[in-house]
């Protein structure tokens, strides 16, 4: 069976990837958090500088634990707020 990672709505692209970051700085794996930002660039930015220059925060140098560690969260996450819908909460 092939993988995806096609969005079924491609229009929560921007709010997955504040969670990402969020998420992330929760677990304590970049600097700062909770600001809201458009990109991936533009939020690491906000976030204190956490990589580069630029503030591109580098998840290639990030150790395949820790960035399943934000993805297992982010599933956790919206699957307990799915839940939550569907039992009109």
């Amino acid at each position: 069976m092939s993988r995806s990672n096609r969005k079924v709505v491609p229009e929560c692209a921007q709010a997955l990837n504040q969670m990402k970051y969020e998420i992330a700085a929760e677990l304590g794996l970049i600097a700062g958090g909770g600001a809201a930002g458009s990109g991936d660039t533009e939020f690491a930015s906000e976030l204190g500088g956490t990589g580069g220059a630029s503030g591109h925060v580098n998840w290639e140098q990030m150790a395949t634990r820790d960035v399943g560690s934000i993805g297992g969260s982010m599933t956790r996450r919206l699957v307990a707020e799915a839940e939550r819908v569907l039992k009109g909460l």
